[in-house]
């Protein structure tokens, strides 16, 4: 496949077209809005990666619903590896007796989404659970609530739909494997 953003980054192949996302988003909000009826529910975004995932997946929530953001980021001279982060933007909105729903992008490890989840457990919410739009299940190293997972993948460079490589692609609308340089 040609390299696309202005030959920022080389894709080797669509994994995840627009339709399979947009499929995919509408199936799982009308399973959150089920579940969930008759519930206080706020939704909280990772930032960046969860962004269009989340505006999304909102649209599809038929409830009233809160929605707002968590940033994090390594903790300097630590490798994403060790799981090491730390809260760069705290939710403003008081989750203490609600249900808490953590929406993220990829979760592979699960130990930053597991340090996330401990961090707003403090805060004394009914209940939390995750919704991913990709999932690794072969990577995963902590035990977290994934409650709604869009689709399973494995250890490919993925780009698009949130994901990024650098900073770049977050904005492509599907989801693509990157050529390995």
């Amino acid at each position: 496949m040609d390299s696309v953003l202005d030959g920022a980054i080389d894709i080797k192949k669509i994994v995840f077209s627009e339709d399979d996302i947009r499929a995919r988003v509408d199936e799982l909000g009308a399973q959150i809005s089920k579940d969930y009826y008759g519930k206080d529910l706020v939704v909280v975004g990772v930032v960046k990666g969860s962004l269009y995932f989340l505006s999304d997946l909102t649209k599809q929530i038929d409830l009233p619903i809160k929605v707002d953001l968590i940033g994090f980021g390594n903790i300097p001279d630590t490798t994403s590896k060790t799981g090491v982060v730390k809260i760069t933007k705290d939710i403003d909105i008081d989750i203490k007796d609600k249900y808490v729903l953590i929406v993220e992008d990829v979760i592979r490890t699960g130990l930053t989404t597991a340090y996330i989840a401990s961090e707003l457990e403090k805060k004394g919410p009914k209940e939390i659970a995750l919704c991913t739009m990709l999932l690794n299940p072969n990577r995963i190293l902590m035990t977290v609530p994934v409650k709604y997972a869009g689709f399973e993948i494995d250890d490919s460079w993925l780009i698009g739909y949130g994901l990024d490589r650098g900073e770049i692609g977050r904005n492509l609308p599907y989801i693509a494997e990157l050529n390995k340089k």
